[in-house]
């Protein structure tokens, strides 16, 4: 036998009810806008006066001149590590072209003299206008060979061309100091792109 289909449940809505007090002060905003004010004007006084004592009040760095310290772990422009005689660690694995995301990594891989290494790079750059220092690629690389650990934070250039680092460029780059900023003067290449260190 078959039984008559069953009429769904009915839901019942219940209003909510809501209670706002709000006092004619806070209607207008008048006491917040005074509350406000007045911690302002507490932190401005507070740094005020320990900048007149000479001590450093606020958190704020005068950059250029004071700069502000730096994680050691933070991720500045990319380098490619050399071997021992001068040639890039890279394998031309194509691991780091693939994990990124950006697609900002394009490698030509050739043989390499050395009959111990399978290949190398003949052409590996990097476009830093498309690059968003995510360091897949450090992660992803089998061998080391591309870190981002120059403390090169202020880059530019006067076209778009102008931020595709090549592989001169980035084997020219020496790894941050202990304080975090760059260790050696940037090389030429990256002045004549536009960098201003």
């Amino acid at each position: 036998m078959a039984s008559a289909p069953s009429t769904p449940p009915t839901l019942k809505v219940l209003p909510v009810r809501r209670q706002v007090v709000a006092t004619p002060s806070q209607r207008f905003y008048l006491a917040e806008v005074l509350v406000g004010l007045r911690v302002t004007a507490g932190h401005f006084f507070r740094n005020m006066g320990r900048w007149v004592r000479g001590q450093k009040g606020a958190v704020t760095y005068q950059w250029p001149e004071e700069r502000r310290p730096l994680a050691p772990r933070l991720r500045s422009l990319h380098r490619l590590v050399r071997r021992a005689d001068g040639s890039p660690r890279c394998v031309a694995c194509m691991m780091c072209e693939t994990v990124c995301p950006a697609h900002c990594i394009y490698i030509v891989a050739g043989e390499h003299p050395n009959p111990d290494i399978e290949k190398y790079p003949t052409r590996f750059d990097i476009d830093l206008g498309k690059c968003v220092f995510c360091g897949f690629c450090v992660e992803a690389c089998p061998e080391d060979a591309i870190r981002m650990d120059t403390g090169i934070l202020e880059f530019s250039a006067y076209s778009r061309e102008g931020l595709v680092y090549s592989k001169d460029v980035l084997l020219a780059l020496e790894p941050a100091g202990a304080d975090g900023l760059p260790s050696v003067a940037p090389p030429a290449a990256l002045v004549r792109r536009g960098f201003e260190g």
